[in-house]
């Protein structure tokens, strides 16, 4: 029996995302380095493990409630107004999710209907997409390329006019998740001005805010809280990718409804997980301040091998990723030269047709790599820049 074409009709048009499809098909090439992933290579700090030890012990093995243990979500309050300066309710105003991926598909279940519309920057990270496809709701891009990717409020009033009543949200990833750019005070400011005149929900991806290498991080919920989502989490701050700890913060009328699909994807986050989140968020508030200065030095390293090479890039100040465009005279098809670059150097970076057609001709860096790996990752990218001019 063929059940295969039985499936809810919007999962056939969703896919794997072209990153993972990407370093699966290139992992099996002999000594190739990898730069592709979004993941820390440091290792979860020593007193957050004893604290998800003493966990264990203590038999903190049982469910917590459905928004996340009390003193998590209070740790987490203290975080963001200690961190950014915004405000939250621990009892009311707080989801502990199944990392930022759940928050993020808590949140758009909960708010989009069919036919409802979702203005994006672009390029973007690609894990928002399927899940709007999934609501059957329509993403619409707002190609920022020409701009050295900063969305400015001209661009979202055009969206606007353009799509009128049915933008239901827009999403803000910053600093972002493919190209390092984030905004200053002034920036998000004049972005929340103008999102303020529309009845949308804010949807604020903030899981890179304590990587940002010039300003302090400003949240858009400083200014418009109430319409903003805002998500975040302890993945890339605290590097604790497997550990599944993510946060929504909101109004209480929000998270109210927000927490019936939370629950229903997955009753709660790791009860042993949260308490390690605990000492993560207190004790451990300035924890990526030595992660975010190795960062640093790689970014500017990586960045200046690349634009030796001839490729253009707009100079990242968050996050751990450099966006670069590919160089005139290459292969200007992303995946195509992506896949020859590790066939021939064995060095993987990721296609910018990853992030979406406005990305064509881009890749993708990650420098979540220790120094000495990436210097030879540069020596290799340059080789092959020399070997195919």
């Amino acid at each position: 029996m063929d059940l295969t074409n039985r499936f809810n009709k919007q999962v056939y048009k969703i896919a794997v995302s072209t990153i993972r499809q990407f370093d699966e098909q290139v992992s099996d090439i002999e000594g190739i380095i990898k730069l592709t992933l979004g993941e820390p290579d440091f290792n979860t700090p020593e007193h957050v493990k004893t604290a998800a030890h003493d966990a264990i012990e203590n038999n903190f093995s049982h469910y917590s409630g459905m928004s996340g243990l009390t003193d998590v979500r209070e740790a987490a309050t203290f975080f963001m107004k200690e961190k950014y300066g915004v405000s939250y309710q621990p009892a009311s105003e707080v989801l502990v999710t199944v990392g930022a991926t759940e928050a993020i598909s808590a949140s758009l279940l909960s708010i989009l209907e069919p036919g409802d519309k979702v203005l994006m920057p672009a390029p973007i990270y690609p894990g928002y997409e399927p899940v709007i496809t999934l609501a059957q709701a329509e993403p619409i891009y707002i190609d920022t390329t020409a701009n050295d990717f900063v969305l400015t409020p001209e661009m979202i009033t055009t969206a606007m006019l353009e799509h009128g009543d049915q933008v239901k949200a827009i999403i803000l990833n910053y600093p972002s998740n493919p190209t390092g750019v984030t905004y200053n005070r002034e920036e998000v400011k004049a972005i929340a001005d103008v999102l303020k005149n529309y009845p949308i929900f804010v949807i604020s991806d903030e899981i890179y805010s304590e990587l940002t290498y010039e300003d302090q991080h400003v949240s858009i919920a400083e200014f418009i809280p109430e319409q903003t989502i805002l998500i975040n989490g302890l993945s890339k701050s605290h590097a604790m990718t497997g550990w599944r700890i993510g946060f929504i913060f909101g109004p209480e009328n929000l998270i109210g409804e927000i927490i019936k699909v939370h629950q229903y994807l997955v009753t709660a986050a790791s009860t042993i997980s949260q308490k390690a989140a605990v000492r993560a968020l207190v004790e451990g508030i300035n924890d990526a301040a030595v992660m975010k200065e190795e960062y640093r030095e790689r970014r500017d390293f990586v960045y200046e091998q690349m634009t030796s090479f001839g490729f253009e890039v707009a100079r990242p100040n968050g996050a751990f990723y450099i966006f670069a465009k590919i160089p005139a005279g290459y292969e200007q098809d992303s995946m195509k030269f992506c896949v020859d670059l590790a066939q021939q150097q064995a060095i993987a970076i990721i296609p910018g047709v990853a992030f979406g057609q406005e990305a064509q001709g881009y890749v993708r860096i990650s420098y979540a790599a220790d120094l000495a790996t990436l210097k030879e990752a540069m020596k290799r990218v340059g080789n092959y820049i020399k070997s195919n001019s």
